[in-house]
């Protein structure tokens, strides 16, 4: 009964917050098509080069059978990741993004639909980001404030929509690539290599990911970095 409330409660909000954003754009839509003219937010790509803080970013858009061993070698080692979680996803597994959340980790928004939001309308990017971002906020109580555009696509307009919206667009500076390669070795050389200060490591809740999770966040310690959310680490 407690699923179902809280599943029909997500369904309203969406609905609700859905049609506001579409009176708003009609209503400032001149405004907003100026908007998007003007010179585009930056999106980032490290954070702050004068400390020695290290980032892992977790997209989230498909499975869960990875995730509880992620968060327990994340809890073993005492640090704290960046989870960007897709709405859809978060829309059928509530309560496994709860876990996330009560284990302490920052949440971030990566859309509704995993669209390429390079290739949508200013309304379309401001749907996806909100309609996420209403779904996170009612399971887990929270509003994000960082925007993962899905693929890394993203145009002037996305970052116009997403720093209307109070948010900040975040890349990565290095790339697992663990969707597509399912090899340990070079998951683990690829977030270990030539690390600076500042780097987000952009990741993924594959099972090669997971086998080497921990070696890669005792490497980070081993070299003197600490492992910090995303807004700890562009602070």
């Amino acid at each position: 009964m407690k699923r179902e409330k809280l599943v029909q409660n997500i369904i309203s909000n969406v609905v609700i917050f859905s049609l506001v954003a579409v009176v708003f754009l009609f209503s400032f839509g001149d405004k907003i098509s100026a908007a998007i003219g003007q010179p585009s937010e930056n999106a980032i790509y490290r954070g702050n080069p004068e400390k020695n803080n290290v980032s892992i970013m977790i997209n989230v858009y498909w499975g869960t059978e990875h995730i509880d061993g992620m968060l327990k070698a994340l809890a073993d080692n005492g640090v704290k990741a960046t989870f960007f979680i897709g709405g859809s996803w978060a829309n059928r597994h509530p309560e496994v993004l709860k876990n996330i959340h009560d284990e302490g980790h920052e949440l971030g928004n990566h859309g509704y639909f995993h669209k390429d939001h390079k290739k949508l309308s200013f309304a379309k990017n401001t749907e996806e980001i909100l309609i996420c971002e209403k779904i996170i906020e009612t399971i887990c109580g929270v509003k994000t404030a960082l925007f993962a555009p899905p693929s890394g696509s993203y145009n002037n307009t996305t970052l116009k929509a997403a720093a209307e919206l109070g948010y900040k667009t975040i890349m990565w500076s290095k790339d697992t690539i663990d969707w597509r390669d399912k090899d340990q070795d070079k998951i683990y050389s690829r977030a270990t290599k030539n690390l600076k200060n500042g780097d987000l490591v952009l990741m993924h809740p594959t099972e090669a990911t997971l086998a080497v999770l921990d070696k890669i966040i005792k490497y980070y310690k081993r070299q003197g970095f600490s492992v910090v959310t995303v807004s700890e680490n562009i602070a």
